[in-house]
């Protein structure tokens, strides 16, 4: 089953019930839709497309923050047959051309927040025939979405979508360099719902709060779970705690998904006074789940202090692996808050060596994985595909261990590791550490060039609002780590992450590591 059967089946069954809440609460604005009118809209948009000439396996792009109509025009291209191409919001203009160029988009649908960047490429790319403005006030030179899809036929397009066909194409992070383009088939789309209500037992009376951005694999197959059952969710505008709270509240959510930064915000809300939790119903939240980076084991222990009913899991995944549940914690095992977790549903893992082979348990080594959301390739890049997809087995370039229960821990990007003096430093493991200071909000570890230990380890520090601390203060809190993994200095700066809450390192580096360095020893 192609998943856009999923959405037509549940406008069957549940027209009138509510598919989707937008709330943005900066401009006080709640909208709703039902399931028909999300399959509705969705056929509306492909009939459209269909008049502009798109055609099975073409590429259309979706440049847009989130909004009631991402999910719509999401589904909209993949009933067309053609590949649907989410771009990050946060690129630029030369490298959303870059992108749109690599993927031979032939259609880019726009949101208002992006008219200027668009704007500046309009005349100046090679391969988008029709610009798509998805907003009220169209200044642009694009066609406006709600004029072009008013009179379109609502019913669904007579086009035979297979499972295997090829559904998406999703650019990588690019945490670890330039963005690739990853190609997805309906039966990956598919696999992930499968495995996320598996994994966290959505039902039709759940309702899922959506935060993180829709381009990204993570939201939206967290999402897909509540797809495969026909349950409510909310995409919230805004990631202020008493935003998140006040959603919670307002709409009953059930299930939320946060991000590493988002739940240290609403803890430091609660500890600072800044909100009061009996000021919201937050009874029927039943369970807070995090992913896309390591989670601090100390973030988890305080997140329990305010909420010791609710459930909790880990998800770990790559857009190379549908999104997330390729690996998970699950919701039974809070005994084993640090770990990513085990295989997920109809998932294999394994950790193995550079050649490939299995390493004991308590071991560092690649963490490898197998299973229905492997993705068909990197798209017109057959050499970085042989790199990573080998017999099946996906190669995640993440470094993970295994404890003598099956448990796998995350040591850290592979490319990430810091050689000093010849050991090995995993920079998560001292960011773990340094979390546990109470002064401090965020901490990212990166390699620093050094002429005698080829790198040293340095402590990037973002301190809690109104705390202060001196760089004597941290080092001295190091002391109980192993003196090689210590960090040699210590930086105060604000820590960036994407908008998937992945520290973004390549920017650390190329920040600091020109900066002159005096070594502690």
């Amino acid at each position: 089953m192609p998943i856009t059967e999923m959405l037509s089946l549940n406008a069957q069954m549940y027209p009138h019930e509510v598919s989707l809440v937008e709330r943005d609460p900066a401009a006080n604005i709640r909208r709703e839709i039902t399931w028909l009118e999300f399959d509705l809209m969705a056929n509306q948009l492909a009939h459209t497309l269909i008049s502009l000439g798109v055609k099975p396996n073409d590429k259309v792009a979706i440049l847009m923050m989130n909004c009631l109509e991402w999910l719509p025009v999401y589904f909209g291209i993949l009933k067309t047959g053609a590949l649907a191409v989410p771009l990050n919001f946060r690129f630029t203009a030369s490298e959303i051309k870059k992108c749109l160029n690599t993927a031979g988009a032939k259609v880019l649908i726009f949101g208002p927040e992006f008219k200027e960047r668009i704007e500046s490429i309009m005349n100046n790319t090679c391969c988008v025939e029709n610009f798509i403005f998805v907003g009220n006030d169209n200044s642009t030179n694009a066609e406006n979405f709600f004029d072009i899809i008013i009179n379109q036929p609502s019913h669904c397009p007579d086009i035979p979508i297979t499972d295997d066909q090829e559904a998406a194409l999703y650019f990588t992070s690019g945490t670890t360099g330039t963005p690739k383009p990853i190609l997805l088939t309906h039966s990956n789309l598919v696999s992930a719902c499968i495995t996320e209500n598996h994994h966290h037992l959505q039902t039709r009376e759940d309702n899922f709060l959506c935060i993180p951005p829709l381009y990204h694999t993570g939201a939206k197959m967290h999402w897909f779970g509540s797809l495969i059952v026909g349950s409510k969710a909310v995409i919230l505008k805004g990631v202020k705690p008493q935003y998140i709270l006040e959603a919670v509240s307002e709409e009953q959510a059930t299930i939320v998904w946060l991000l590493v930064p988002w739940a240290q915000d609403i803890l430091d809300a609660i500890e600072s006074g800044e909100v009061n939790l009996e000021d919201y119903k937050l009874d029927q939240w039943r369970l807070m789940h995090i992913g896309a980076q390591p989670v601090p084991p100390s973030l988890i222990k305080r997140w329990r202090k305010y909420f010791p009913n609710q459930a909790y899991d880990t998800n770990y995944g790559l857009s190379e692996s549908t999104g997330p549940g390729c690996v998970h914690l699950g919701i039974d095992n809070i005994h084993k808050v640090g770990a990513i977790g085990k295989p997920g549903y109809n998932w294999q893992a394994k950790i193995v060596d550079e050649k490939g082979k299995e390493v004991p348990s308590g071991q560092t080594g690649e963490l490898i994985v197998k299973g229905p959301g492997v993705m068909k390739g990197y798209y017109n890049n057959e050499a970085e595909t042989k790199k990573v997809l080998k017999d099946g087995w996906l190669y995640t370039g993440d470094m993970a261990r295994k404890d003598s229960d099956g448990f796998i821990y995350l040591v850290d990007r592979k490319k990430d590791i810091i050689i000093s003096g010849g050991e090995n430093i995993f920079p998560v493991e001292v960011e773990d550490f340094l979390q546990e200071h109470e002064d401090i909000k965020d901490v990212a570890v990166i390699g620093m060039p050094d002429e005698r230990l080829g790198e040293i380890p340095v402590a990037i520090v973002e301190t809690k609002p109104g705390r202060q601390l001196t760089e004597a203060e941290v080092l001295d809190f190091c002391q109980p780590l192993p003196r090689y993994k210590r960090p040699r200095k210590v930086i105060f700066d604000k820590v960036p992450r994407n908008p998937t809450g992945k520290i973004e390192k390549p920017v650390l580096r190329e920040k600091w590591c020109g900066t002159s360095i005096s070594v502690f020893i």
